[in-house]
């Protein structure tokens, strides 16, 4: 286990389904939903590129390190692993959390904070790919995903870009629907690890620049897709 890393290592290779289960449930008492950030000179982004079809199925990760004032990239780095999990809804971090810690891993630079593309607590136990990753790395993370996994918006979105509604399950609000482009589909908003809901929110808001997804994870998706189609050739 690398020494970024203090988790038992079935966090990482869990043995079962059912152990998986359990190890989620675990691992979200760990999930800090209150604001621990130092101030923030770097964040990244994170992403995964795979093709379900390919036989070798492979995971291709990307982590790209920005400056935080002004976006520039300072760095991305690659990991490119055969998934040990196979794909299920609600256990994808099992599936990519490995290729994107090896990623994390060759980093010159940790960040401050961690977009991730996937869900935080807005999971159906309370730990999806962004929370999986913050409490491995005990690195603050929000979770920016593209589709609803648990809970239903509060109210009606609006189609104004900057429009959010609160996401509701059990009554409670887990996440945030929030318009981030004209006529694009909305991004669901969650806290990962150690940065509150209503800061996750404005932190992703800071750092759109005319596209749908935050500039972190949008060049994440960018790094992580090249790198397939790369490899591939």
């Amino acid at each position: 286990m690398s020494p970024l890393l203090t988790a038992p290592v079935e966090w990482l290779y869990p043995v079962s389904l059912k152990g998986a289960a359990a190890i989620q449930k675990k691992m979200a008492e760990r999930v800090i939903k209150e604001d621990q950030l130092d101030p923030l000179n770097t964040i990244a982004g994170m992403d995964v590129s795979n093709n379900p079809y390919d036989p070798a199925q492979l995971i291709y990760a990307s982590v790209v390190l920005l400056k935080a004032d002004n976006l520039q990239i300072i760095e991305t780095e690659n990991a490119v692993q055969k998934q040990r999990f196979p794909y299920v809804s609600g256990f994808l971090g099992f599936r990519e959390a490995p290729a994107l810690v090896a990623a994390f891993q060759q980093l010159k630079q940790k960040p401050d904070l961690i977009l991730v593309d996937g869900h935080g607590i807005s999971h159906p136990r309370g730990l999806g790919i962004a929370s999986h990753i913050g409490v491995l790395l005990n690195c603050p993370t929000i979770g920016v995903a593209k589709t609803l996994l648990v809970g239903k918006p509060a109210a009606e979105l609006g189609l104004t870009p900057g429009a959010q509604v609160p996401v509701l399950w059990h009554g409670n609000p887990i996440a945030v629907l929030l318009r981030t482009k004209l006529r694009c589909n909305p991004l669901i908003i969650s806290t990962g690890h150690r940065v509150s809901l209503p800061t996750a929110v404005k932190q992703v808001q800071q750092y759109l620049r005319g596209y749908r997804l935050p500039e972190p994870t949008r060049q994440a998706h960018l790094a992580a897709n090249l790198l397939r189609k790369t490899q591939k050739a």
